[in-house]
């Protein structure tokens, strides 16, 4: 039961280890000035004011930016085939593999002899009969 649950949470993460490595995606910042108005991530950012200071003629200067980092994810993934692996690194894994399958073996279980034994019925206190007290 616990190797089966532990088998799925462990490819479960797998999976998203894959997923989250070969994800890509950009930022995009929007500043007037040094100030920042805008971030977006899959879109673009929104502008200062609706109007750009670049689309304004009289500016010499324009005073707005857009900033965009690209996050760019894994794009190729190498799968092996057993085949493609080295002599030295495939008897290495073998060992690996059975050295560790051989190192949790099952205990059998132990014979309780006196499992179904039914000890007398007591009639009488032995200890006062005897007069035995312990002090």
């Amino acid at each position: 039961m616990k190797a089966t649950v532990l088998h799925k949470t462990f490819s479960l993460f797998l999976a998203f280890l894959v997923l989250f490595s070969t994800l890509s995606f950009t930022v995009e910042k929007h500043y007037c000035g040094n100030h920042l108005v805008d971030t977006a991530i899959f879109s673009e950012a929104k502008k200062c004011g609706g109007i750009d200071a670049e689309d304004i003629s009289y500016v010499k200067k324009p005073c707005c930016k857009d900033i965009v980092d690209i996050i760019e994810g894994q794009d190729e993934l190498s799968v092996k085939d057993f085949q493609s692996i080295e002599k030295d690194t495939c008897t290495t894994l073998v060992s690996y593999v059975l050295s560790y399958t051989f190192l949790f073996e099952t205990v059998a279980k132990p014979i309780i002899p006196h499992k179904y034994y039914k000890p007398p019925k007591i009639i009488k206190d032995i200890h006062v009969l005897d007069e035995t007290y312990l002090i």
